[in-house]
């Protein structure tokens, strides 16, 4: 065996390799991979929605029927409890078969019928009929802090198979059994539903360079991405630089605001400070939902919501983090933080004993030290957070107005306290993809109406998400038919609706057929 061409994933808790080896996904099977999935595209895209939605639901049955295998294998790959993994398998396939009941009542494709009228004065209008379609190829890069529900049969899979696209997974090379095993359970899902060859490949490797050759390979048509900033921008950058641009649907994290007003301060200042504790250390603040920054008054409150902080991080345990890499850059970041001056540690969580181990930390500075250093806005993928004191109303709305773009911004307050700053409700809806009141953004519920996506730099396309059934529109494309052949339209165009879809017609939402 040619050991160079091999790489193995590190269990994180003890740093040793775990002993299965992968082979590198040569850019010869990469571009075999690619010559496949075009020609599956040609029929994938062209099965009916029930064969879709029972394709999806086959996934999910196959990924059960993985069993205790893959909690076990994927536990040793990151370290991540076996409850959080059964949980997130649930999700994994709860969300595959919620896209299933998205495509079997099929509405999703906003067929839209502007019907001819020839007597129109003084031009006549034509028969207009306007449909999604999907877009092509989709590669899809898999997650280190979510194996399953951002990974090989994550989201973007789940949507854009969804959408009738062919997925090539790059999959995380922390995690390659894991990934492996998930695979394995599509391509049989591929089999029992008489599924195209090539409608889902998997890609293994730990280069970049099979990243870049995947995003570059012209017969892709669309990317999908959960990571870094930096990961996410290089894939961007290189879908841009290609002779035919490509969207790039890239996730790449967020430090999450959260506002604390004075009225919920004064009331609710020991409660509060006990679940930003808890969300901060959600998952050892691997989630891209963590709360990296909270902005407050200082006000009646505050010394109660410190000493809380404080009291309650003292008690709260710490974590194994997914990798060693990831680790390091976490402590690269803390070290960069407490080199920055007015920067005061507050709070600090149970000692780390273990390998890879991290534990919360919360800092504090001042508004003008915060808008002063620009790495205090940055994110630092871990379990640490500031708190950002001001004085002023004005000055918590200026630091708003400032932020750039991010997955989700919290505000806690009373009636009084959103009466007083509705000026902050309106601010934040244009900074980022989600406004909770009085919550914590860890948890992003897997439904209809949610948005997991943000401006730039949370994500490459503001106007996306990466959760909910929403997801399914980055991978299509609107076409439309003029005075077409009523035998050459799509079934969702057609005047008798076989599909029964609701549909505009004429200007009206309507379920019926057109006479």
């Amino acid at each position: 065996m040619d050991t160079t061409n091999y790489f193995q994933a590190i269990n994180p808790t003890t740093n040793e390799a775990l002993e299965k080896q992968f082979k590198n996904t040569s850019i010869e099977e990469l571009n075999d991979a690619v010559v496949k999935a075009t020609l599956a595209f040609s029929s994938y895209r062209k099965k009916d929605s029930a064969a879709i939605a029972a394709f999806l639901e086959q996934i999910a049955e196959e990924i059960m029927n993985l069993g205790d295998q893959l909690i076990t294998v994927c536990n040793q790959e990151t370290g991540l409890p076996i409850g959080r993994l059964q949980g997130e398998r649930g999700r994994t396939v709860n969300q595959l078969k919620l896209f299933a009941t998205v495509v079997r009542e099929g509405s999703w494709v906003d067929a839209r019928i502007d019907t001819a009228l020839p007597d129109r004065l003084p031009i006549p209008r034509p028969d207009i009929r306007h449909i999604l379609i999907p877009l092509g190829p989709v590669a899809v890069f898999g997650a280190s802090n979510f194996p399953l529900a951002f990974s090989t049969a994550g989201g973007d899979t789940a949507s854009a198979l969804a959408s009738g696209c062919p997925v090539i997974v790059k999959g995380h090379e922390a995690h390659p059994h894991t990934s492996a095993l998930i695979a394995a359970a599509i391509l049989k899902a591929v089999a029992t539903c008489n599924m195209p060859e090539g409608v889902f490949t998997l890609l293994q490797g730990n280069s970049r360079s099979l990243g870049e050759a995947l995003v570059k390979h012209k017969d892709i048509k669309a990317v999908g991405f959960t990571g870094s900033f930096n990961g996410g921008k290089a894939l961007f950058d290189y879908a841009n630089q290609r002779s035919e641009p490509i969207p790039v649907y890239a996730e790449m994290g967020s430090t999450n605001p959260v506002f604390i007003l004075p009225g919920a301060l004064k009331d609710k200042a020991e409660k509060i400070a006990e679940g930003l504790v808890a969300s901060i250390a959600m998952g050892v603040g691997q989630f891209c939902t963590s709360p990296g920054i909270t902005f407050i008054e200082n006000g009646t409150g505050l010394q109660q919501f410190y000493n809380t902080l404080k009291g309650k991080a003292a008690t709260t345990d710490s974590g194994t983090m997914l990798t060693p890499s990831i680790k390091i850059a976490y402590e690269r970041g803390l070290t960069k933080l407490q080199e920055i001056k007015e920067v005061e540690e507050i709070a600090l969580g149970l000692k780390e004993l273990a390998v890879n181990n991290s534990t919360i930390r919360i800092f504090k500075t001042t508004v003008e030290n915060y808008q002063k250093e620009a790495f205090l806005a940055e994110e630092n993928f871990g379990p640490s957070s500031i708190i950002i004191e001001s004085t002023s109303k004005e000055q918590i709305l200026d630091a708003a107005r400032n932020l750039k773009g991010h997955l989700t911004a919290t505000i806690f307050g009373t009636d009084e306290d959103f009466e007083n700053y509705s000026e902050l409700f309106d601010i934040l809806e244009l900074k980022v993809g989600r406004v909770l009141v009085n919550g914590y953004p860890t948890g992003v519920e897997v439904c209809h109406a949610m948005v997991h996506g943000g401006p730039f730099p949370a994500t490459t396309a503001a106007n996306s998400t990466s959760v909910g059934t929403g997801a399914i529109k980055r991978f299509v494309r609107p076409v439309c038919f003029q005075d077409f052949p009523h035998n050459k339209l799509p079934k969702a165009l057609q005047n008798d609706n076989p599909l029964s879809l609701y549909r505009i017609v004429n200007g009206t939402i309507t379920n019926g057929k057109i006479a």
